[in-house]
């Protein structure tokens, strides 16, 4: 039997273009503050999605999961290096056949258009620049600083550069970076400051000065050559994130709602950041963040988890953060299947979770069949939707998804939509659909609520 996945080609969380529709800053911090991005297909021939859509069914599967797991190879190396931006501890998100997301503004006195790849895990913002000592190909015309009024390099004396908190390197008086990723990709150029224009509508722009970004010219093996993507735009609570830079205008918070997968239609994603967030309904759950000393991702503190009601024995010490740079649970909007650590302490916890999702089944009375990249896979019966629900038990919030939105569900088969875990725990966007998701690093929390999604527009 074949898993008929064809919604998988247009409605994943990763492959879109993002552009600002509205946005109602101002220059006072004591002032409400918002803004709001949608998110559209990206489908032109160079775009991963059209890539996509050129596989078979099976084979599309198979890349997802890889998608999945690249994502946590990157989320790995990074989680294990130090805070700084040395060669060979930062790795290039290769997701393949991957889907992702893409901003587009504008940088410069010219302003010059660039598309960003944006990625909740990465902090630093960069773009390539000429001129060039190595540039990979790019679509879109390579920015050039020197057209630029505006541009300024970042001197050595910036806290960045200098002091207990820096991420660059100084080189003859400027900061610079070298950044090597797994792989063999790498990117190296002079940490800048520059001004970044946003279109509000066809008419409207609003503009930031003295944005800190990474200026490169020197780029080997970069995944997305060829496309009109010239660089990555952080969104992590790394100092050199959008996040934080943005965090006055912002109130340091951002919110999504993901649209069902299943559905065939593909709708644009909004993405809503401070008071144009949502009012909170009263049911809103909220769980703190837990800082990491080797990186700056969204961890969280899982006490346990329950499948289809029942929890497992795990330990509140389980899935905390290891002394070898392992273990954990974060949220990652990157990553489309969630992961369960199968090296934690005292007991496997994903053996352990996928253990009990086979007995719920086997009690059903499903026959067991395969697919390619899943571990638990089963034959439907007409009309069947007795689907086992999945349940985070974080520190102050449970965190319970729906039977329809833990497994991958065709009309004669469906799977277990967890993959096994090397390093940590990552809930992943498979197991974030219909609920509204706000990471608000202002708290230092991330606040959930069951919420449709189809009605979240902008």
């Amino acid at each position: 039997m074949s898993l008929s996945l064809g919604f998988l080609n247009a409605k994943l969380f990763f492959c879109l273009c993002v552009t600002f529709l509205k946005h109602h800053f101002t220059f006072s911090a004591s002032n409400p503050t918002g803004l709001t991005l949608r998110a559209v297909l990206d489908d032109s021939s160079g775009s991963p999605l059209y890539l996509i859509e050129n596989l078979t069914i099976a084979e599309r599967i198979e890349s997802l999961i890889k998608v999945t797991n690249a994502r946590a190879n990157y989320l790995s190396l990074v989680s294990n290096c130090d805070a700084r931006i040395h060669p060979d501890n930062i790795p290039m998100p290769i997701l393949r056949e991957g889907l992702f997301y893409v901003v587009e503004f504008a940088i410069g006195s010219q302003h010059h258009k660039v598309k960003l790849l944006m990625d909740t895990g990465g902090g630093l913002i960069w773009t390539q620049c000429v001129p060039c000592k190595t540039c990979f190909p790019q679509n879109l015309p390579i920015f050039n600083p020197s057209a630029s009024a505006t541009y300024a390099r970042l001197p050595c004396d910036h806290p960045l550069c200098k002091g207990p908190g820096d991420r660059y390197t100084c080189f003859d008086g400027f900061c610079v970076y070298n950044v090597h990723y797994t792989g063999g990709a790498s990117t190296r150029g002079t940490a800048s400051m520059e001004t970044f224009h946003f279109s509000i509508d066809q008419s409207e722009i609003e503009s930031f000065k003295n944005v800190i970004f990474g200026c490169s010219d020197d780029s080997s093996d970069i995944f997305f050559k060829n496309t009109d993507i010239s660089g990555i735009f952080g969104l992590s609570m790394s100092p050199d994130s959008m996040m934080i830079q943005f965090s006055s205008f912002i109130h340091s918070r951002f919110s999504y709602c993901l649209v069902p997968f299943a559905d065939a239609i593909p709708r644009p994603l909004v993405l809503r950041f401070g008071e144009d967030i949502p009012q909170l309904p009263p049911d809103v759950r909220t769980t703190s963040f837990v800082q990491s000393p080797t990186n700056h991702f969204y961890y969280l503190e899982l006490w346990g988890i329950s499948v289809a009601g029942h929890r497992l024995p795990f330990s509140q010490s389980t899935f905390q953060y290891r002394a070898n740079g392992k273990g954990g649970c974060f949220i990652d909007s990157g990553a489309l299947f969630t992961q369960i650590d199968a090296g934690t302490v005292g007991i496997n916890a994903y053996a352990a979770v996928m253990q009990v999702f086979a007995s719920y089944y086997e009690s059903k009375s499903l026959r067991r069949t395969t697919s390619r990249g899943f571990e638990l896979c089963y034959e439907r019966p007409p009309n069947y939707d007795d689907f086992a629900s999945l349940t985070f038990h974080f520190n102050g919030a449970d965190y319970t998804v729906a039977g329809e939105y833990v497994n991958l569900i065709s009309p004669d088969i469906f799977c277990v939509a967890i993959i096994k875990g090397t390093y940590a725990t990552m809930l992943g966007a498979w197991q974030q659909q219909n609920k509204r998701l706000i990471y608000d690093v202002g708290m230092g929390a991330l606040r959930f609520a069951d919420e449709n999604c189809v009605n979240d527009v902008s």
